[in-house]
């Protein structure tokens, strides 16, 4: 596409206030949540690889369908608060949004949608006839470290962007630096020491894009 600028953006704690999967966990009581809340932030905050915990995480909460559905609405409940009318702006602007995560597709879609965002590039989760979990794409990039940038790149050589601009909280999304003209930082919901270092910019409210871009 001619003159395509591409803009990325993290899903969780960033077009969000919610860690999905934390979400997920929650349903399953307050010990299974202090697990997994425990090892997401050692994931985001670079103590540890993702891929050391992606898995892990979902065996333990075995999440049902209905259970991302679920989490699915309390995300577009917890949308972050400039979100619309930012997106809505830099589409008028020539910038082309694509959701880029860590997260599981089928729960990030309805927000997705509600942001006018049609390319999601996040995990799929399958699930069995009756609703169980039965596994997840353990192939999709966003499932180990540098998993953003490896997305990115494809979609750039896909697109052609003129520019490419990434924006999150976590330590995978500053990751993907080398894949982007610019990583900007986003910390309205958490602020991690080593993202508001090392980001070209550093924000706290989406809208504020509009003036860094």
């Amino acid at each position: 596409m001619p003159d395509t600028k591409l803009i990325c953006l993290d899903c969780d704690s960033t077009l969000s206030a919610l860690e999905g999967v934390d979400e997920l966990a929650r349903l399953r009581g307050p010990e299974i949540l202090a697990r997994v809340e425990q090892m997401t932030n050692d994931a985001m905050d670079g103590r540890v690889a993702v891929e050391a915990v992606f898995g892990r995480r979902l065996e333990i909460i075995q999440p049902r369908r209905a259970d991302v559905a679920a989490v699915g609405r309390r995300y577009v409940e917890t949308i972050e608060p400039t979100a619309r009318a930012t997106l809505a702006e830099l589409r008028a602007r020539g910038w082309t949004a694509v959701i880029v995560s860590g997260g599981f597709t089928p729960a990030i879609r309805p927000l997705a949608d509600l942001l006018g965002v049609t390319r999601v590039e996040a995990v799929e989760l399958f699930f069995a006839e009756d609703g169980s979990y039965r596994g997840y794409d353990a192939a999709f990039p966003t499932t180990r470290s540098g998993g953003k940038s490896e997305v990115i790149r494809r979609l750039r050589a896909e697109l052609q962007p003129v520019r490419t601009v990434m924006v999150g909280d976590g330590v995978s999304d500053l990751e993907a630096s080398p894949a982007v003209d610019r990583f900007i930082g986003f910390g309205r919901y958490v602020a991690r020491p080593r993202v508001q270092t090392e980001a070209a910019g550093f924000i706290r409210s989406l809208d504020e894009l509009l003036q860094l871009l």
